[in-house]
Order: C-alpha cells, then sequence, then structure tokens
C-alpha cells in the first residue's frame, strides 16, 4: 500500500470507533504529537486508550475533507464530530513499512470573524 492509501485505511479504521483495531495502522513504537497542549502520546495501546476514554455524546465520525502525500508524508483534514462536537483535526501522518511511525495533529478552534473584514469576506457555509 502507499502511504495514502494506509493513511486512509486508518481514518476508515477510526469511523469504526473501534481504536484499538484502528491503532493496528500504527507502528508498535508509534508517537502522537498534540503540539496545542503539550502531549506526547506513546504507542498503539496509549493511541486505543486515550480514544477510547475520550467523552463523548455518541459515535465518533470522522469525514475526511482533504488528503494529500507527499512520499513517506501524508497530510489530512478530518471533520470530527459526536454529533454535539463539530471540530477537524489537521494531521501530518509519516508513514514507513505500511504503517503510521508518527503523527502531528492540530486542533484548530473556530471563531468569530472580526467585523472590520466583512466588507471583503463571505462566510463559507
Amino acid at each position: 500500500m502507499t502511504p495514502k492509501e494506509v493513511v486512509a485505511a486508518f481514518w476508515d479504521a477510526m469511523a469504526t470507533n473501534d481504536f484499538a483495531a484502528a491503532s493496528n495502522w500504527l507502528s508498535p513504537d508509534f508517537k502522537g504529537a498534540w503540539p496545542q497542549s503539550n502531549e506526547l502520546i506513546t504507542g498503539r495501546a496509549n493511541f486505543a486508550a486515550i480514544n477510547t476514554a475520550y467523552l463523548a455524546a455518541g459515535r465518533w465520525q470522522f469525514d475526511v475533507q482533504a488528503i494529500v502525500s507527499d512520499g513517506d508524508t501524508v497530510v489530512t483534514d478530518v471533520a470530527i464530530t459526536d454529533g454535539q462536537i463539530k471540530t477537524r483535526a489537521l494531521t501530518f501522518h509519516t508513514v514507513r513499512g505500511g504503517l503510521i511511525m508518527h503523527q502531528r495533529e492540530y486542533w484548530p478552534d473556530d471563531y468569530p470573524a472580526p467585523e472590520w473584514r466583512a466588507k471583503w469576506v463571505s462566510t463559507l457555509d
């Protein structure tokens, strides 16, 4: 499989909400970085555990908005919801040997557009 196919399969597995199964797409020495909160997830077991324990109003749904690859690096933009929370994850994946070795993931928060820009922009929705 190409690195892009590996990452697409990972997100398909995440959509099942079986995070232990999804972790099978990660290397045994996986490292997942959340720079905004200065956290590092080490290993498949910790990845599965933190995602399983994450509080949710319902089943997590993952909608891949974009996937771009360049060699072993794959970047995804994924819309995520549990039915109440609506957010996005921008993830930089490093794939080697058919497994994801590293992820660096950013969770951008929505914010209201400043009024002063209104005459030059429209809303995305």
